[in-house]
């Protein structure tokens, strides 16, 4: 998927909201632990009734991975159940890999090749040629961290060199990649004071916003900050979403906290 036709997504929808898949058969209605493929089950009825409502929806690979080869299949028949049912929908494999020249390569090839995804997150750390074989599939997006909503994130990424913070030496560095046209970035909403200075470096980028609602971000603070002319923002909920209810009605709950979403988007994109 092309920007452009992201872009085109949000207009039409009205929202620019990202959905984060992440299962965890604990916190899962009850009742699907009899289907065949719990996961799967409950991504499906989830994306059923909340297609409409975003643009993007985002599985944490770890959620699969943990559950062996089964949670892999699972993760395998969401992503190609949102591709054949809703081709329109931005799809991000958020497995913040990182690794230098072939293993980069065989990462990429694993969720833009196998999977078919549109985009993965990446780490940075190890610099440019951990990066540019991301950066080489046409056509898909690496979406690098840059700013996390973590606790942690002050550990390192907003510690200064020369008097800039570290953060925006990525920033300044990434720019200078290889097809850096193919970049997004990784800012959480609970940073969301940092983002003038962000679009002071990055004006045109997408960023991927995590943090709004379990984590305490505040969706207009992060609009007045980080959005753009092409609104640049892919706000992601997770667990305010689609554990909105862990009973039967867990599908309904979920379309209507992301309706409550997507309409504060659409009063904010008037």
């Amino acid at each position: 998927m092309t920007t452009s036709q992201l872009v085109q997504q949000i207009k039409k929808k009205k929202s620019f909201l990202c959905i984060g898949l992440d299962v965890d058969l604990n916190k899962i209605p009850q009742h699907l632990l009899k289907e065949d493929d719990p996961i799967f089950a409950f991504n499906k009825a989830v994306i059923d009734a909340t297609n409409h409502l975003c643009v993007a929806y985002k599985p944490n690979t770890a959620f699969y991975e943990a559950y062996g080869i089964k949670g892999w299949q699972a993760l395998e028949k969401t992503i190609n159940y949102i591709n054949e049912n809703h081709p329109e929908i931005f799809t991000i494999a958020d497995a913040k890999r990182g690794d230098i020249g072939n293993t980069s390569t065989m990462y990429a090839k694993a969720f833009f090749e196998d999977l078919a995804f549109d985009s993965v997150t990446v780490a940075p750390y190890m610099g440019k040629d951990s990066v540019e074989p991301f950066l080489a599939f046409n056509d898909k997006h690496t979406i690098m961290l840059a700013l996390t909503s973590n606790e942690g994130a002050f550990d390192f990424q907003t510690k200064q060199i020369d008097g800039k913070e570290v953060y925006k030496h990525v920033l300044e560095t990434s720019k200078l990649w290889k097809n850096a046209e193919n970049l997004m970035y990784v800012v959480g909403a609970t940073k969301a004071e940092y983002l003038a200075d962000i679009r002071n470096i990055i004006p045109d980028s997408f960023l991927l916003v995590p943090g709004v609602g379990a984590q305490g971000g505040n969706l207009q603070d992060v609009c007045k900050y980080g959005m753009n002319d092409n609104v640049g923002l892919l706000i992601n909920s997770s667990r305010g979403i689609i554990y909105a209810s862990n009973n039967e009605d867990f599908a309904q709950m979920a379309a209507h906290k992301a309706e409550a979403l997507q309409k504060e988007m659409a009063l904010i994109l008037k």
